[in-house]
């Protein structure tokens, strides 16, 4: 069953993906194992949109200058060999991971196909509020999530 992480009061969600990524990463790149669904310690990230994903492309490429995080988009044939994998839509075949994060205000589709998903919720009222709606739908649905208040209240 996967595991749901709500981190929630997220003052900047590009930001704190940036921070996200590079601790998934680095977790997984020093311990050099692959998972047992063939998933290569692969990261997928959920955004809510092609623009959500274009400024998320550019802020890691851009956000420090001593770490380097290999990421694509989803359709780009790279994907299945890439540590992060970007995606905008729920449409497009994600390769196996063993993280998915979404910054979507949906669910993403395929997420029961990863052993965790990590909900990123941010400050702004509408997003909080589909972060609650979620939150209760994962219960509903015999999932256990637990909760991480990231930002101060």
């Amino acid at each position: 069953m996967t595991r749901i992480d709500f981190h929630t009061n997220v003052p900047d969600k590009i930001a704190y993906a940036c921070r996200l990524l590079r601790k998934a990463y680095n977790a997984s790149s020093s311990s050099n194992a692959s998972s047992s669904s063939g998933a290569k310690n692969r990261i997928v990230v959920m955004t809510e949109d092609g623009a959500q994903l274009a400024a998320l492309d550019a802020a890691l490429w851009s956000f420090s200058d001593v770490d380097f995080l290999p990421h694509v988009h989803a359709n780009d044939p790279l994907a299945p060999d890439t540590p992060i994998v970007l995606a905008d839509s729920d449409s497009v075949e994600l390769p196996p991971a063993d993280l998915l994060v979404n910054l979507a205000r949906r669910a993403p589709v395929q997420f029961e196909s990863f052993p965790r998903l990590i909900e990123v919720v941010s400050t702004d009222e509408d997003d909080a509020a589909a972060g609650r709606i979620r939150f209760v739908a994962y219960k509903r649905q015999d999932f256990q999530p637990t909760h991480l208040s990231v930002g101060k209240s």
